[in-house]
């Protein structure tokens, strides 16, 4: 599917790298970059014209299939038991009966709505590799292809993530039935990733990288040989994501198998850098966090995932103050909005202080601006693209928005995100990535054609 993308863009308003400007003129480049930014300018012929321009938001973790079961775990087993690991079982269940087709299908629709919210790019933690009895399929790339496939045909950047899983605990235990669709070994697994890079490698709007499961789902040994293997694969500055210490049952179980907790052990055993994306790290220690921060990892924080799961609360207040790096995930995709994330995140750090405007600092007071700017711009590195900020040379993924709601109209500076992000629903009439206008005028070309995919699958699973 082709898209426009034109010469340049005019903003009445814009948040730019060098903060807010107005009488912006934002010059797209044939790459897709961003080519130049002129400020106080006039809006040439046949430009659009725009409000208000905003960077696109990053997702830096999602498991797309998962957006098809949204709303079939909320009913009670009535045992009072319900948790994570029950929740587990009813995805495990939900998963069996999805095909190829649904889970591309799954996927566009996904993407689609990700993009309508302000999502520019999207990494796709995928785990599902085989057939629903645990058989490889006759090409050992067919899910991942049904999720490139459902990310070219929207327009969204793909940061794709095949999944290592192995065991089904700490200690090499087997995995369960439940599991068997996800499961390789290192062969299998690198057999996977080489295949990715031969047919993806190259390709526009897809950047690869690897994900480890968990230290609960992959051995010591494999793990190893995976981020060995990485240089002879052409990966050797890959995005990495793993889930680190998202339940408190983790936690106690590799300190059973280790002596030591998840986050510990990671960082005693491999370098984590700025390639790595930690995911949830809920249950981490004063230490833990300021070494994530030290060494340059990105934590990927889903919080409306995380609170639907009953996981936890990140310590996010610390975080920062160390000059942590995060972004932000839709994962199980209950919840398609970055804007109700970034909300989430603050909120939860309000009720747990008891105290308000938690997640700011001195040299920047607006929450607004605080998390926006840097979900955006940590995002964009945990994903390996340059993105994240409107400024010459980044990849022009832009949002945006309409300022017509009357708490908006009058609006400047840092109050506009902070009204977007505690006060009104956000009007999100068009969005671009890589320079090409996927949404306009707040639809997608294919949005309908999903939807009626979407609920024809529901109907089946």
């Amino acid at each position: 599917m082709q898209w426009e993308r034109p010469n340049a863009l005019f903003a009445r308003k814009a948040l730019t790298s060098q903060g807010w400007q107005r009488d912006v003129l934002i010059g797209i480049g044939s790459d897709g970059t961003i080519a130049g930014i002129e400020k106080a300018a006039k809006a040439p012929p046949g430009a659009p014209v725009f409000d208000l321009v905003l960077p696109g938001m990053a997702n830096v973790h999602s498991h797309a299939f998962q957006r098809a079961m949204a709303g079939l775990t909320e009913i009670t087993s009535g045992k009072g038991r319900d948790n994570f690991w029950s929740w587990r079982e009813t995805m495990y269940g939900f998963t069996r009966k999805l095909t190829p087709e649904h889970i591309e299908a799954i996927a566009r629709a996904l993407y689609i709505d990700l993009l309508k919210h302000g999502y520019t790019a999207v990494g796709e933690f995928h785990y599902v590799h085989h057939d629903g009895n645990g058989k490889p399929y006759a090409s050992i790339t067919e899910l991942s292809d049904r999720i490139v496939a459902g990310a070219q045909a929207t327009g969204i950047h793909l940061t794709h993530l095949p999944v290592m899983y192995e065991t089904g605990n700490f200690g090499g235990a087997a995995a369960n039935d439940g599991q068997k669709r996800f499961v390789h070994n290192a062969d299998s697994y690198l057999q996977l990733v080489e295949a990715l890079v031969k047919k993806y490698g190259k390709a526009d709007g897809i950047t690869l990288g690897i994900a480890p499961h968990s230290l609960r789902a992959v051995t010591p040994q494999t793990l190893q040989r995976i981020l060995e293997a990485l240089p002879g694969l052409d990966l050797a500055d890959c995005p990495i994501h793993m889930h680190i210490a998202e339940q408190e049952k983790e936690v106690e179980d590799c300190i059973g198998w280790s002596k030591q907790r998840p986050a510990e052990w990671l960082f005693d055993h491999h370098q984590v850098d700025k390639h790595w994306c930690l995911i949830h790290a809920t249950h981490t220690t004063s230490d833990e966090v300021i070494r994530m921060a030290k060494n340059g990892a990105t934590v990927g924080l889903c919080p409306t995932t995380e609170a639907n799961l009953g996981d936890g609360i990140f310590p996010a207040e610390q975080y920062l103050k160390v000059q942590g790096s995060f972004g932000i995930g839709s994962d199980s995709n209950v919840c398609v909005s970055p804007w109700e994330e970034l909300r989430l995140m603050e909120y939860a750090q309000r009720l747990i202080t008891r105290k308000r405007t938690v997640l700011c600092s001195e040299a920047t007071p607006s929450v607004g601006r605080t998390l926006f700017a840097q979900a955006a711009g940590g995002g964009a590195k945990a994903l390996g693209i340059r993105a994240g900020e409107i400024a010459p040379g980044r990849r022009a993924d832009m949002m945006v928005l309409s300022t017509n709601h009357a708490l908006l109209a009058e609006k400047d500076g840092d109050a506009i995100l902070d009204t977007l992000l505690f006060a009104v629903t956000p009007a999100i009439t068009d969005v671009f990535v890589a320079g090409k206008r996927v949404v306009t005028n707040g639809r997608h070309a294919l949005e309908e054609e999903s939807a009626q995919q979407l609920r024809a699958i529901t109907r089946l699973c």
